[in-house]
């Protein structure tokens, strides 16, 4: 007799144990088998805050939105174009400072193309390309200041410029 009730424990405590892992195994597999939307959330890609003046030998001289991947061409189209037979030299592009007490972004005078350097205040394409070639001879800028060994760098240009670039990486 005591191997029956031995036997019915071991069979009773065996039915709850199935039973456990059943029930588990569905509550497990009905969270996991509906089938629920996956939300995918993309941040927004924040724009550079900033507008450029376009004035001098345009048709709508003013101040543009500046949009990440703007070139050059894109702002003048913006600003109508250049009046017919006016030379790029007579085009002025300022990137005005935001106010909002955010630090712009600097343009590496260590690494930046002539027409980026073009773009900033009392610069031009002459002075710009005169830094492009003074880099190439000399090495890179070890401090802003010494954008005054190039033609035409004064201090009151380099007074301009100097809350937008930088020789740092």
């Amino acid at each position: 007799m005591k191997a029956g009730r031995f036997i019915n424990g071991w069979t009773v405590a065996a039915i709850i144990l199935g039973a456990i892992v059943i029930a588990g195994g569905a509550v497990i597999w009905s969270k996991y088998s509906q089938s629920r939307a996956i939300e995918i959330s993309i941040a927004p890609e924040s724009e550079p805050p900033g507008r450029i003046y376009v004035g001098g030998e345009v048709h709508n001289p003013g101040f543009y939105p500046l949009k990440a991947g703007d070139g050059i061409e894109d702002i003048l189209k913006a600003a109508g174009g250049i009046i017919n037979g006016a030379d790029l030299s007579h085009v002025e592009l300022i990137i005005s400072v935001p106010v909002d007490g955010d630090a712009p972004q600097k343009i590496n005078i260590n690494r930046a193309e002539a027409w980026l350097l073009a773009a900033l205040p009392g610069i031009g394409e002459v002075r710009a390309q005169a830094i492009v070639d003074y880099r190439q001879q000399n090495g890179a800028f070890r401090d802003i200041n010494e954008l005054k060994k190039i033609d035409g760098m004064g201090d009151v240009t380099l007074e301009r410029i100097k809350l937008l670039i930088t020789v740092a990486d």
